[in-house]
């Protein structure tokens, strides 16, 4: 039987108060600094750039060259998904001391058709597969966006907001995305991946659309993937508001000017945050700049680390 989110914290508490019960020495010193473990994802180096589409084992290699501690995975960018090329994917980090610890997807349950939405919900259960089959243990997801913008830089120049679809309600959208994700949640729960839902436009644009689905799911095996970059106004108390259910740190920069925008993002500021809520998880870098990425890299990886390691 399926634990709810809120169940599964319980126990959680519980356990955590037995221990209380009888400190040693030890558990009543104070807690040493979380240090998070900083990774960088492939769409780093990739940022759909014509020129810029290195292999998924190229940016391994860089990976470790620079030194991340590991390799989050853009799946539209993996140029197979035959076994013995994910196997030596997860062979080649591991040979470089690095965690395969993220696998960054994409799909869409804000239609009215159900064939879309079926088909989307088939997408994502085969891509938890690819994640258990890799050995990583987290997948950002997405709620998907009405598809009412002409394109992306469109979307983009309207701030993230487009209209809905004529004659449906974000209420028909809300309800459509919980749906899809209690028919996924089976197969994230028998793979152990857990689905961090990201603000990403669309339903998700907002810290109150993100977790009004979390929340409706109510499974440990969906919560939050925090991305630092995606809101575009005030976004240190909304950065905060999904804090308590992240699992999963995005971290934007844009050395050189943002390929659509650019944000000052105090990092030591929201390192503190996170901090206060224990966030002990992995931070990692996607950097979304016009600066060749061999020198916006490792300065953003300072970054970085200066303000969570």
């Amino acid at each position: 039987m399926s634990i709810s989110r809120r169940a599964f914290g319980g126990v959680a508490a519980a356990t955590a108060g037995l221990a209380i019960t009888s400190p040693t020495r030890a558990e009543t010193a104070p807690a040493p600094k979380v240090r998070n473990r900083i990774a960088v994802s492939t769409y780093s180096f990739w940022r759909f750039k014509d020129d810029s589409k290195l292999s998924i084992e190229e940016c391994i290699d860089q990976a470790a060259r620079m030194g991340f501690d590991g390799v989050e995975i853009l799946h539209i960018q993996m140029e197979s998904e035959d076994p013995g090329y994910l196997q030596r994917l997860k062979q080649q980090a591991f040979i470089n001391g690095l965690d395969l610890c993220g696998l960054s997807t994409h799909q869409g349950f804000v239609s009215p058709d159900e064939a879309v939405r079926q088909k989307n919900i088939d997408h994502t259960i085969h891509t938890i597969e690819l994640a258990y089959a890799l050995g990583i243990p987290t997948m950002r997801v997405n709620t998907g966006r009405w598809g009412t913008s002409g394109d992306f830089d469109e979307l983009m120049a309207n701030r993230g907001v487009e209209p809905r679809l004529p004659g449906y309600t974000d209420d028909d959208g809300f309800a459509w995305v919980i749906d899809a994700f209690e028919k996924i949640m089976p197969t994230a729960e028998k793979c152990g991946v857990t689905l961090g839902l990201e603000n990403h436009w669309g339903l998700g644009l907002t810290p109150e659309g993100v977790l009004r689905i979390v929340d409706a799911v109510d499974s440990p095996w969906l919560r939050c993937t925090l991305d630092t970059g995606n809101f575009l106004e005030d976004p240190y108390d909304r950065l905060e508001k999904m804090a308590p259910e992240t699992v999963f740190v995005q971290a934007k920069t844009y050395h050189g000017g943002g390929l659509w925008y650019s944000l000052e993002l105090d990092y030591p500021r929201i390192a503190a945050m996170l901090r206060r809520h224990d966030y002990r998880g992995y931070v990692s870098l996607e950097f979304e700049g016009e600066e060749d990425w061999r020198t916006a890299i490792p300065k953003s990886l300072a970054e970085l680390r200066a303000a969570f390691g």
